[in-house]
């Protein structure tokens, strides 16, 4: 087998490997927000997603930065047998992440109180937080999980991950209701809770903040079981480097040298990620803001359009603008489901690439790009045509007879627009990833400052439009994310000579995925018709289990489009479980490039 199969079958195997870990994380979270949803509603979640978006910009500096850095580093001294540079590399980040861990923590504490009120939602305060010190044991966990990416073992990773999701999933479920109990015996008693009245259905926002707060505490314990399953894996099994390989390695470079190196690389990544979460600040800042002017400015037109959901909810007309935003936040699970798995597939090309890069072996790294392109795509299009062709059904299948129904009928419509933007949302990530592992980590910190200015301008003007309202923030986001396509893959070309295969990477996968969302749309529509069982008022029934199978025989129109059409090269099956049998039948009957 080639030296170039093999570097793909670690990219890819290793991208699998975190692939499946994210899946996991991704069914335990789906299984974790819908039941909380349930608890805590539209508004509940309102208050959930202001204290998540000031966390993100604070935990990507500790969790995205650094990690990259290392990865980078440990992967590059690793290629040219350097272990006791590999070595040192842990030793100088573990003190240094967790200084960052503390000082992230006090930040977050310090900023709470202005901000929440700043964004009109003074009661997510309690969100705030419970949510501040899961910085610290995010920074502990990242410290290891950059040295094994680095390594190309990315099971520490994902293994750290799903335990992450376990601990949240329990504890937040467990403590959001058990605060809910909480909140509504003090006001059976009392008729207020921690000093707030509440003498109405109006007055109950409080109870839902701290039902949040309490899911927000199971993240926070998440990222601590997380933190001590890193520490004793790399006490028990160590990092494979043997007695050997530490003899024959050259002395490794001056600390002062490792640290420069670790500086150069982490500071423009961590910034890039610091735009790109400051920006989601930005804009739970902005939509909130812009939301409570255009209701109260044009509170009639948004009645005419919402007016249903708003009545169904009992929203009091102050809290409008936070149950829009709720709604809004529900597609966002959808929204970032296939960038977060597809982000695994860039942060194992790192230690590949990097160490490709450092032997100047430029071919396996054009090969590696269209690989990541190639998947991704193959990936984001289809996902993205049965959002826009399920929104709705999507929403009732799992919101149906929930708190969170009265929201359906406003976040379908924006799940639908984010179907059609998923391909630019999710290549974004990996291509960044890629420049990173170059040493141009540089240019995606730009290119996000670039496209941050404009989507502030776009989000400011389309959300103040009472039609468009929280739609306008999907066009802003589109925008944002295809401005920074095209300059991050500009610099990779003129670094690296890299040249995309149009043909596998776009207009294949494209022609699949749309005919998957036509087969979506017209075989639920005829199912429909065919299965009229159940409550209609539940999710227990006909449609529901149109849905399914709707998305069942899309997928199935997919992949045998997808093989009609040769779309996928041998390099492609080789990623997979018996890949190399798999291949041979393959190609025996012509179905790959």
């Amino acid at each position: 087998m080639s030296d170039k199969t093999v570097k793909k079958q670690n990219v890819l195997n290793g991208a699998m490997v975190l692939v499946v870990a994210t899946a996991l994380v991704k069914i335990i979270g789906a299984v974790y927000k819908i039941p909380l949803t349930s608890i805590i509603g539209s508004l509940g979640r309102g208050y959930f997603a202001s204290a998540y978006n000031i966390y993100t910009p604070v935990y990507a500096i500790s969790m995205a930065g650094l990690p990259v850095a290392v990865s980078a580093i440990v992967s590059k001294n690793a290629a040219l047998g350097k272990y006791r540079d590999v070595k040192q590399v842990l030793k100088l980040t573990f003190p240094l992440f967790l200084g960052l861990g503390i000082v992230g923590t006090g930040a977050l504490l310090l900023a709470a109180r202005p901000y929440v009120d700043s964004v009109g939602s003074p009661l997510a305060i309690y969100s705030v937080f419970a949510i501040a010190p899961s910085i610290l044991f995010c920074c502990i966990m990242s410290t290891y999980r950059g040295y094994y990416e680095g390594l190309s073992n990315m099971y520490p990773t994902a293994i750290s991950q799903v335990i992450e999701s376990l601990g949240k999933l329990v504890f937040g479920l467990v403590f959001s209701y058990a605060m809910l109990d909480y909140a509504n015996q003090q006001i059976a008693l009392n008729g207020s809770v921690l000093g707030f009245k509440v003498e109405t259905e109006a007055d109950g926002a409080i109870v839902y903040a701290l039902a949040a707060a309490g899911a927000i505490l199971g993240v926070t314990l998440g990222t601590v079981f997380g933190a001590i399953y890193t520490i004793l894996r790399h006490k028990i099994r160590k990092d494979g480097i043997g007695k050997e390989q530490l003899i024959n390695s050259p002395l490794a470079s001056p600390k002062k040298t490792t640290i420069k190196e670790i500086i150069a690389i982490a500071v423009p990544t961590a910034a890039s990620s610091l735009v790109l979460n400051i920006t989601n600040f930005i804009d739970t800042f902005m939509i909130q803001s812009r939301l409570e002017s255009v209701v109260a400015n044009n509170y009639d037109t948004i009645m005419g359009i919402y007016g249903n959901s708003v009545n169904a909810a009992n929203i009091a007309k102050e809290n409008i603008h936070t149950f829009l935003y709720g709604a809004y936040d529900t597609t966002l699970d959808f929204r970032n489901l296939v960038p977060t798995v597809m982000m695994t597939l860039g942060v194992s090309a790192i230690p590949i690439i990097s160490a490709a890069v450092a032997k100047k072996d430029f071919k396996t790294v054009n090969g590696t790009v269209n690989t990541v392109f190639r998947i991704t795509m193959l990936i984001a299009l289809p996902a993205g045509a049965g959002f826009f062709a399920l929104s709705e059904p999507i929403m009732n299948l799992l919101y149906k007879g929930t708190e969170n129904e009265a929201g359906i009928a406003i976040a379908a419509p924006v799940l639908a627009l984010y179907g059609l933007m998923m391909a630019i949302l999710t290549l974004s990530s990996p291509l960044t990833n890629i420049l990173q592992a170059i040493g141009r980590a540089d240019v995606p910190a730009k290119s996000l400052a670039l496209g941050c200015v404009f989507k502030i301008g776009l989000n400011y003007i389309l959300i103040g439009i009472p039609e468009i309202n929280v739609k306008g923030a999907v066009f802003g986001t589109a925008f944002f994310y295809l401005l920074c396509i095209f300059y991050n893959y500009a610099v990779l070309r003129k670094e690296t000579g890299v040249r995309i295969d149009i043909k596998t990477v776009l207009v294949k996968p494209l022609i699949a995925a749309v005919l998957c969302g036509g087969t979506a749309y017209g075989s639920y529509a005829v199912l429909c018709n065919v299965l009229t069982f159940g409550d209609m008022s539940s999710r227990l029934n006909g449609q529901s289990l149109a849905c399914l199978v709707s998305i069942g025989v899309a997928v199935l129109v997919y992949g045998i489009c997808v093989l009609l059409m040769k779309t996928l090269v041998k390099d492609d099956i080789l990623m997979l479980p018996k890949g190399e049998k798999l291949a041979k039948i393959l190609e025996k009957y012509k179905l790959i490039g």
